[in-house]
C-alpha cells in the first residue's frame, strides 16, 4: 500500500468537500493542490480528480434526501415538487449543451494556475460589487424560497452556470452570486444552486469518466475510495454550515479570500518561488 498516495488523496478529497459549494472555485484549489502536492503527474491524476467529485454530489444527496424523496413522490401529483424538478433540469440545460460544445477545449487551453488566479481575482471583484449593489437595493428580494423560483429565473442561474466552466470562476459562485443579480434571496440561490449541482456535476463526473474510462484500470482503486469518502464528509460538513452562514451574513468575505488567493498565485508564480505546472 502507497502511503503517501492515500495521502495525497486524502488532502484533495478535502480540498474538493470544502470548496465544491462554495464560491471559491473548487476547480481551481485543486488544481492547485495537486501541483503543490505533487500529484499532477500521479497515474490517473485527472480521473482521480474527476471521481472524487462524485462525494460532493452524494453529500447534497444526502442532506437533501427528504426532499428529493418527497419530488419523487410529488412528480405527477405535487404541483411545487414538480416546479422544482422542471426548475432543476431547466437551470442544467444551458450548462450541458455549452459544456459538450467546448469542455475539450477549455480542459486544453485554460487549466492552469494563471487562468486560475485571473479568474479568482475577476470573480471575487464581482462578488463584491453584487455585494455593494444589494446593500444599495434596500428592498426585500424579488424570489424568496427556492419553491417561489419560475422556469425563466432557472434558466437565467442555469446561463450563468455556464462562466463557471471557467476554472477559478467557481460553479457555485457563479449560480449563488449571479442569483442574487437576479433578485434571489441568498437563501434561495444557494439552495438552487445546491440543487442545480445534482444534475450538473453528476452528469459530467459521468461523461469525463467515460471519456477517460481507458484509464481507470490506472487510477488507483484504493485512493479513488478514499478521496471519494473524505470528499463526501468534508462536502457535508460545508453544506450544512454554508445554510447557516448565509442566514445572517454576506459572501463579501469569499470575495476578498480569492483575490488575494488568486494575487498569492500570480505572485508565487512570477517570483518563481513556486513553479506552477499546468495539468
Amino acid at each position: 500500500m502507497d502511503w503517501l498516495y492515500l495521502l495525497q488523496t486524502v488532502v484533495l478529497g478535502i480540498v474538493e468537500g470544502l470548496t465544491e459549494f462554495l464560491p471559491i472555485s473548487s476547480t481551481g484549489h485543486l488544481i492547485i493542490a495537486s501541483d503543490l502536492v505533487n500529484f499532477a503527474d500521479a497515474p490517473g491524476a485527472d480521473t482521480f480528480v474527476v471521481a472524487i467529485q462524485a462525494g460532493a454530489i452524494l453529500a447534497v444527496c444526502w442532506y437533501y434526501r427528504e426532499r428529493i424523496v418527497r419530488i419523487l413522490r410529488g412528480l405527477f401529483s405535487d404541483p411545487v415538487e414538480q416546479r422544482l424538478a422542471v426548475n432543476t433540469i431547466v437551470g442544467f440545460l444551458p450548462a450541458a449543451l455549452v459544456g459538450v460544445l467546448v469542455a475539450g477545449a477549455i480542459k486544453t487551453y485554460l487549466f492552469n494556475p494563471v487562468t486560475v488566479a485571473a479568474a479568482l481575482v475577476v470573480g471575487g471583484l464581482i462578488i463584491l460589487w453584487v455585494e455593494k449593489r444589494e446593500a444599495a437595493k434596500g428592498r426585500a428580494p424579488r424570489v424568496l424560497t427556492m419553491d417561489d423560483m419560475t422556469w425563466k429565473d432557472a434558466l437565467l442561474v442555469g446561463f450563468m452556470q455556464c462562466f463557471a466552466m471557467i476554472p477559478g470562476t467557481s460553479r457555485s459562485g457563479a449560480t449563488i452570486i449571479g442569483g442574487l443579480f437576479l433578485g434571489l434571496s441568498r437563501k434561495a440561490a444557494t439552495e438552487f444552486s445546491f440543487f442545480l449541482s445534482i444534475p450538473t456535476i453528476f452528469g459530467a463526473t459521468v461523461y469525463d469518466l467515460y471519456k477517460a474510462r481507458d484509464m481507470l484500470a490506472a487510477a488507483n482503486l484504493e485512493g479513488l475510495v478514499v478521496g471519494t469518502v473524505v470528499s463526501f464528509l468534508s462536502a457535508l460538513f460545508v453544506v450544512r454550515w454554508l445554510l447557516r452562514y448565509v442566514s445572517t451574513n454576506d459572501f463579501k468575505a469569499f470575495g476578498w479570500y480569492r483575490i488575494v488567493f488568486g494575487i498569492l498565485i500570480l505572485v508565487l508564480g512570477a517570483t518563481g518561488a513556486v513553479e506552477w505546472r499546468d495539468i
